[in-house]
């Protein structure tokens, strides 16, 4: 597959919507001369599979054309190989896009990208099982919030996690959170721990503001407890990322994070890792990323 541009694609993003512009996508992708290869697979297993399958055979560029789940699939097959990740967002949230600078409202904006941009060397975070992820593991309230969305059937899109966030609110109560940065450990009630590569998740939640893709670090944001009206004040602040500034919030930078509370499942890049406790580890320049 030397010269080639493999696209993996989510069928099921936004509905279904995006196949529509599958078409024009490959028609930009292919202006720039390569040869264009669709993926779509029946399970995520078998896109997985499909995807490393692709990437052994050393193409140009394994192209996610999805939202960031498929972007966290992705990097599961091109982390630590030498084959770049291209980008081309069509999901509800985009956030790994536009931490990279990548067009994430313009899906044919964003294959003019692939075919034409830069690599950029960044970091990925490794769990302890193997798995990557690239921009936000969640773990407490928010993770919380994603298991009761994903039991949702509406509304659709980022209206789901707003009422599933309202929904919590009526029962949720602090966690007893043991973390361990770089080896050193602390134990507190927290609403929340979010470990993070890139800044944002949750269609545009600036969680950790000032997390930087390749500087060898992970930012890690911590959200004591909070009355429910006190969190509902702060809440808003995040799509500003102005709500570090608030005394329950405390942040930290890490090469290597433990979480450990019960009964709590954490979620990277919006897809479910599983219960914890769970160890990250930051991996310089584990990606390549074409950019603009």
């Amino acid at each position: 597959m030397a010269g080639e541009l493999v696209v993996l694609v989510n069928p099921a993003a936004r509905g279904g919507r995006t196949l529509r512009l599958l078409d024009p996508v490959v028609r930009r992708l292919r202006e720039g001369g390569r040869p264009v290869s669709v993926i779509v697979g029946t399970s995520a297993d078998d896109a997985l599979e499909r995807a490393c399958t692709a990437v052994a055979e050393q193409p140009d560029a394994l192209v996610a054309f999805g939202g960031d789940g498929l972007v966290h699939l992705a990097l599961q097959a091109v982390a630590g190989t030498d084959v770049p990740l291209g980008v081309i967002p069509a999901g509800t949230g985009n956030d790994i896009a536009a931490a990279l600078g990548i067009p994430h409202r313009d899906p044919v904006a964003a294959a003019g990208v692939v075919a034409e941009g830069r690599t950029r060397v960044v970091d990925a975070a490794r769990t302890g099982g193997g798995e990557w992820f690239a921009g936000v593991m969640a773990c407490g309230f928010d993770s919380k919030v994603n298991e009761r969305a994903n039991l949702l059937t509406r509304p659709p899109g980022a209206a789901k996690y707003l009422l599933a966030m309202l929904q919590e609110l009526r029962s949720f109560a602090p966690i007893p959170f043991t973390v361990t940065l770089d080896g050193e450990t602390t134990e507190r009630e927290a609403m929340l721990v979010a470990v993070a590569n890139t800044g944002s998740y949750g269609a545009g939640m600036r969680v950790c503001p000032q997390a930087v893709p390749d500087d060898g670090l992970l930012d890690v944001l911590v959200v004591g407890p909070m009355p429910t009206a006190a969190f509902l004040r702060v809440f808003p602040r995040v799509y500003r990322g102005t709500h570090l500034g608030h005394p329950a919030i405390t942040t930290h930078r890490a090469r290597q994070v433990t979480v450990q509370a019960p009964d709590v499942i954490a979620y990277a890049d919006g897809e479910r890792l599983g219960l914890l406790p769970l160890t990250c580890e930051i991996v310089p320049g584990a990606l390549r990323v074409i950019t603009p």
